[in-house]
């Protein structure tokens, strides 16, 4: 199995006073990601919308490596490792430099489903548990930097 991978270019608005992409704009890029991949599952925003159901993150943990710099062309790949096919789900994320491949960030997601109309967790309709459960790849090499 594969990543589902998008490209970004650094703007200038993610730079912060160090020189460098804040931290924050990563999870930014973390979401563009996840839903880049969800409406490739054919899980789109209208979808959920349209269903009164959608994934919520529970907790993200982002490991930094290296900075993100002015004009640079981030690649984050992204892959679901697990899936219960009820409530939740656990994204990956790994995060490059294009121009040298370097690797600036590795970070992990954890979802719930949840019902858009109360805000409380509610098993997932059958279409995410087909989409994200057919979807979960645990063969992904990572690099070690």
């Amino acid at each position: 199995m594969t990543t589902h991978d998008i490209e970004i270019d650094v703007q200038a608005a993610d730079i912060d006073a160090y020189g460098h992409v804040n931290n924050a704009v990563y999870l930014t890029w973390l979401d563009r990601a996840a839903w880049s991949h969800s409406a490739a599952l054919s899980v789109s925003l209208e979808t959920c919308v349209r269903m009164r159901r959608g994934m919520a993150a529970l907790r993200t943990e982002i490991d930094y490596e290296r900075a993100a710099l002015a004009g640079d062309r981030v690649r984050i790949a992204t892959w679901i490792s697990a899936c219960d096919r009820k409530l939740r789900c656990t994204r990956h994320f790994l995060l490059r430099r294009v121009s040298d491949g370097c690797v600036l960030a590795r970070a992990q997601t954890g979802y719930v489903c949840l019902n858009l109309d109360t805000g409380r967790a509610m098993r997932m309709p059958p279409e995410f548990a087909a989409a994200y459960g057919s979807a979960v790849n645990t063969g992904v090499a990572l690099p070690k930097s």
